[in-house]
């Protein structure tokens, strides 16, 4: 899957605040993404945070 750092992704599963919008700030074997609502930072697994993406949204249009 393609993701790249400033992506934005939606989720399946919500955030425990209620969003399920998150800002890609490292890509790698691991994914550093940031809550939208609450800015709390979440390093995780790449195979486990491309299960759960439900839709990737580029902020520069492409």
């Amino acid at each position: 899957m393609d993701v790249r750092v400033g992506d934005i992704l939606e989720m399946k599963k919500q955030h425990p605040c209620g969003c399920n919008l998150f800002e890609v700030t490292r890509v790698g074997m691991d994914f550093k993404i940031k809550c939208r609502k609450c800015g709390h930072l979440i390093m995780a697994p790449r195979l486990k945070v491309e299960r759960n993406i439900k839709k990737v949204i580029r902020e520069d249009g492409l």
